[in-house]
């Protein structure tokens, strides 16, 4: 099926499991979804728990934070990344800091869905890759699904989970198709786990949301042009990391590059290079080498666009400039 399929049979099984499930968003009911994510949802469990909201990010995720502390389970669909900054108040100074300033006697089971990326020439402002600006807040859980099994299981243990979850998706990925296994509603996924999609000695390679399969291509790309065999490894979530599996490879390959598409300062790749030096330093054989998005704006034109988002092709380059130091 493809991702955006499996986010929806996620979101109708959860519902049917559990009567606290309700949706909320802008054009999520009637209309489907911006991105049909929601389709056939109002028709199939009422308005009641499919709810269109007026444009007012800050005031749908406070509402959705309020009715978690009240023991719904909310999924808030924020209709591109770049909105959330207009209900970044109530994320970062609520959503991810209830359970603490309560002592723990407060939960908030709330998720928010939110697409980002470059590639459908929506332009700056909805466009861009923010998982970093989410990473950096404790208190919040952070998925970046690649693929639509992963899409399916970890918005399912989004859901059951009584923290706060920033879930992102990519646009670019809504129409692409994987292989979902079909073992019943109870199949979750696993926070906070990372998978590796692809295994080699000589370099390794992280891939973030969209770029989990950049990487991948890039990695048939220099087995077969080149005889090298990467490693390649989808994080899945950011917070919690995965740390312990990318060591692991680290430490075989002696070579790291991280991929990703959002801006090169304070980014992801940014951290997790400092991660990997600080933990492994002594087993790396060349600085670890990040690929990232440009530090631009994103573009509305076409080629400009496919120019500021990284490519397989600017993967091999610095997998290969990796090999090259002794």
């Amino acid at each position: 099926m493809t991702y955006r399929e499996a986010l929806n049979e996620a979101l109708a099984e959860e519902m049917e499991r559990d009567e606290g499930v309700i949706l909320m968003g802008e054009d999520i009911g009637v209309f489907n979804g911006a991105f049909k994510v929601t389709e056939g949802l109002h028709a199939r469990f009422g308005a009641a728990r499919v709810r269109d909201t007026p444009i007012a990010e800050n005031t749908i995720v406070g509402m959705g934070i309020g009715a978690a502390m009240s023991g719904l389970r909310p999924v808030v669909e924020i209709m591109t990344i770049n909105f959330s900054l207009l209900a970044f108040d109530q994320i970062v100074n609520h959503a991810a800091q209830v359970r603490a300033m309560f002592g723990g006697q407060v939960s908030v089971p709330l998720v928010l869905r939110m697409p980002q990326g470059g590639g459908h020439r929506l332009g700056a402002t909805h466009s861009h890759s923010w998982e970093a600006l989410f990473w950096h807040v404790p208190g919040l859980i952070v998925a970046v699904p690649s693929t639509a099994a992963d899409a399916k299981g970890l918005l399912k243990a989004a859901i059951r989970s009584d923290d706060p979850v920033v879930f992102i998706e990519h646009e670019h990925l809504y129409a692409q198709r994987g292989e979902v296994a079909d073992t019943g509603a109870d199949d979750v996924g696993e926070l906070g786990r990372a998978a590796v999609r692809r295994s080699g000695d000589d370099v390794t390679l992280i891939g973030v949301s969209r770029m989990a399969g950049t990487a991948l291509a890039a990695a048939e790309t220099l087995a077969a042009e080149h005889g090298v065999q990467a490693d390649v490894l989808d994080p899945r979530t950011l917070r919690p990391l995965d740390l312990g599996t990318i060591l692991a490879s680290v430490r075989r390959t002696n070579r790291c590059v991280v991929v990703e598409e959002g801006w090169p300062t304070g980014g992801v790749g940014a951290t997790l290079a400092a991660l990997v030096g600080e933990h492994a330093f002594d087993h790396l054989d060349a600085p670890v080498a990040r690929v990232t998005g440009a530090d631009v704006p994103m573009p509305y034109a076409a080629e400009l666009e496919r120019a500021a988002v990284p490519d397989a092709a600017a993967v091999v380059r610095a997998a290969l400039g990796t090999l090259r130091q002794a």
